[in-house]
């Protein structure tokens, strides 16, 4: 009980001079202060440790891979003001998407005429995607939408980066 004690009292004390002193610490290899310096990459299947609302929100990108495994993969996402993720339909991908920072409908259906599911989402909404669900998200807010997506299976390669839509676009047609 004692060294719960003593560990839980000198916590806060060791983080306090870690930060009074700016001292580096490691996540994935990559020095940063304190964890708030954003490197946006894949960082693969390795384990990995980040803040995800500040990786989320230091994307510019349209699509960014941060982390792609074997059966998972993590992207960042920028939607800027008026434009959508494009209508889409994953067959066999499962996808979770959070917002961290805009507002955006969401719409979803069986067949690309028919989008019967309809949602307003903002800032910590969570979207959830059936495998083989038509789908796509429109930003209605006056800032970029900024949200982070999670495929179960993997969806884009390894490495993606994809600066405009249009490039996404391409890049799919390719894949």
């Amino acid at each position: 009980m004692k060294i719960k004690s003593i560990i839980l009292c000198t916590t806060p004390l060791l983080l306090g001079w870690f930060i009074l002193f700016g001292c580096t610490v490691s996540i994935n290899g990559e020095a940063s202060k304190t964890g708030a310096d954003v490197i946006l990459k894949d960082y693969g299947a390795e384990p990995t440790v980040l803040n995800i609302e500040a990786h989320t929100l230091s994307n510019t990108n349209f699509r960014t891979a941060l982390w792609t495994g074997a059966k998972l993969q993590v992207t960042v996402m920028s939607i800027p003001v008026g434009c959508d993720v494009g209508l889409e339909q994953h067959p066999d991908t499962d996808q979770f998407l959070r917002v961290e920072e805009g507002i955006a409908q969401v719409v979803m259906g069986d067949t690309e005429d028919s989008l019967t599911f309809s949602a307003m989402v903002e800032k910590d909404f969570a979207i959830f995607v059936p495998a083989g669900k038509w789908h796509n998200i429109i930003n209605s807010g006056d800032t970029p939408l900024k949200l982070y997506s999670i495929y179960s299976p993997v969806e884009h390669p390894h490495g993606t980066i994809h600066k405009t839509q249009q490039e996404a676009e391409e890049a799919e047609h390719q894949h």
